[in-house]
């Protein structure tokens, strides 16, 4: 399996998580782009996606806050998010 699956499905496993213990909001860090190295704009666009896939499921979680590192990074969630 590869990196960006692997992501996807880090994302996946937290919201399934929740859900199951009954979390109705939850944060997420830009997971993998800092140590990891993961570019940023990728990640946004596998978390961004996986989140939407998942919400368009099920309406147990009622928000979602992606947490950013820095003004760079928010611009690129935000720009992923504008899409």
């Amino acid at each position: 399996m590869g990196e960006a699956e692997l992501l996807r499905d880090c994302y996946k496993n937290s919201l399934n998580l929740a859900e199951k213990n009954g979390v109705r909001t939850i944060a997420f860090p830009s997971i993998s782009t800092g140590a990891y190295g993961f570019p940023v704009d990728r990640a946004a666009k596998i978390a961004i996606s996986a989140v939407r896939c998942h919400l368009t499921r099920s309406n147990k979680i009622e928000k979602v806050v992606f947490v950013c590192f820095s003004q760079s990074d928010y611009d690129t969630y935000a720009k992923v998010l504008a899409e």
